[in-house]
């Protein structure tokens, strides 16, 4: 454990009422500074623990509004981190941050790998996901708050005409107010941890529906019970527990109007019932059969990942006939996605490929006119900005490769 304790106020919580309400005061110790290591013994193991002080974290919650992006915040941006939070902007931090260093080299543009790309709206978002809604709106949501490797308040959403201007609706779902199993603080890297990751919001079957998930406990999936995207949400298919101990889930509607669940690396995928009242059968797995064994086009040091498509954030659509799978992996240290294609939902998939430069943890969709996108959030250092959400079209090449498209409108 990391034996550096903060002050007395910051120190001591009283064990929630889920470890029972007799129970003793509990002192955690500080959280990591930057440039403090990592005590090889810290207690990782995500075992649920009581909540710490409120002021335990000197991070906010949630991102808010954001802004208009300008000459100015057009890079830089911020690199998230359990303890070297890093930040390069106009606009002053309170809390401690890291050396920038050239987290923003954008090496992606001046080597030709993408256009001029820069952000759509000057916002600290991972994992961006836009969703065209039932209403003429486009709807933006993602990981949100200051330091998403520690805690956040849950799931705020944007919303937008034109892709270019974009409205804060707000905080839509709270794992204080709306939680359930979510609420738990867990024990991840020796300090307390509770954070939603990479929630995406789907319009299906005249329907919103977020996914989304906490790394250590599991993925879930909440339905708006107004018919807004605004919500109120409440949980489905799992209210009371993880669906699965996963992370990253994501929803795909096939041409038929059946719904489907995958997750993580991509390799399952389940069918909900089309009320939404529940799953339609069992797991299945989702048939990867042409391995790229490049190691350069891999995340380094894990060699039984070579075969795999990729090993985090899973995505499924279907374009021109069709399946696209995607999952997030590492190409010359880009984090993009890798694709791979088939007739058949199940597959097999082949033609694994890197996707656009540096698109990894997002999704792609079709706008109201039929034009395609992908999102960005710049999870590498060869972007020119960092974790601010971005767009680029997208067209599909004859072999079926996902490429930039020649025109690019927002730029």
């Amino acid at each position: 454990m990391h034996t550096n304790f903060p002050s007395i106020t910051r120190r001591f919580l009283l064990l929630g009422a889920m470890l029972g309400p007799a129970a003793a005061q509990y002192v955690y110790p500080s959280y990591p500074k930057p440039g403090e290591p990592r005590h090889p013994d810290a207690d990782n193991s995500r075992r649920i623990i009581a909540a710490p002080a409120k002021d335990y974290w000197p991070f906010s919650g949630i991102s808010g509004p954001g802004a208009p992006v300008s000459e100015e915040t057009a890079r830089g941006g911020w690199v998230s981190g359990l303890s070297d939070v890093r930040y390069k902007g106009p606009v002053p931090r309170s809390y401690p941050t890291a050396a920038w260093g050239n987290a923003d080299a954008g090496t992606a543009v001046t080597n030709g790998l993408l256009p001029p790309l820069k952000p759509v709206w000057d916002v600290h978002i991972r994992d961006t996901i836009i969703c065209p809604g039932g209403d003429g709106f486009y709807y933006m949501t993602g990981s949100t708050g200051d330091n998403i490797w520690a805690f956040n308040d849950g799931i705020e959403l944007w919303r937008s005409r034109n892709l270019k201007s974009w409205e804060y609706r707000g905080l839509v779902w709270s794992i204080e107010r709306d939680g359930t199993w979510e609420k738990a603080w867990t024990m991840r890297a020796g300090v307390p941890f509770r954070a939603i990751w990479a929630p995406e919001l789907h319009f299906i079957a005249g329907q919103y529906l977020i996914c989304h998930s906490i790394s250590g406990r599991g993925i879930g999936v909440l339905r708006s019970v107004s018919g807004k995207a605004e919500g109120p949400y409440r949980p489905i298919l799992s209210p009371d527990e993880p669906i699965k101990a996963s992370i990253d889930a994501t929803l795909f509607e096939d041409d038929d109007g059946r719904i489907y669940l995958t997750y993580g690396s991509a390799e399952q995928i389940r069918e909900i019932k089309r009320d939404l009242s529940g799953f339609a059968g069992d797991w299945q797995p989702l048939i990867f059969d042409e391995p790229d064994r490049n190691p350069d086009h891999h995340r380094s040091g894990e060699e039984r990942d070579l075969g795999r498509l990729g090993y985090e954030g899973a995505t499924l659509f279907k374009a021109n006939g069709r399946y696209y799978l995607g999952a997030c992996d590492r190409f010359y240290g880009r984090y993009s996605f890798a694709f791979a294609t088939s007739d058949k939902l199940l597959g097999p998939y082949r033609g694994r490929h890197e996707g656009p430069a540096s698109g990894g943890g997002g999704n792609l969709f079709r706008d109201f006119s039929g034009r395609w996108w992908q999102t960005w959030f710049g999870n590498d250092d060869q972007m020119p900005f960092r974790e601010k959400p971005a767009l680029l079209a997208v067209e599909f090449a004859a072999d079926g490769k996902v490429i930039v498209a020649k025109e690019q409108p927002l730029l």
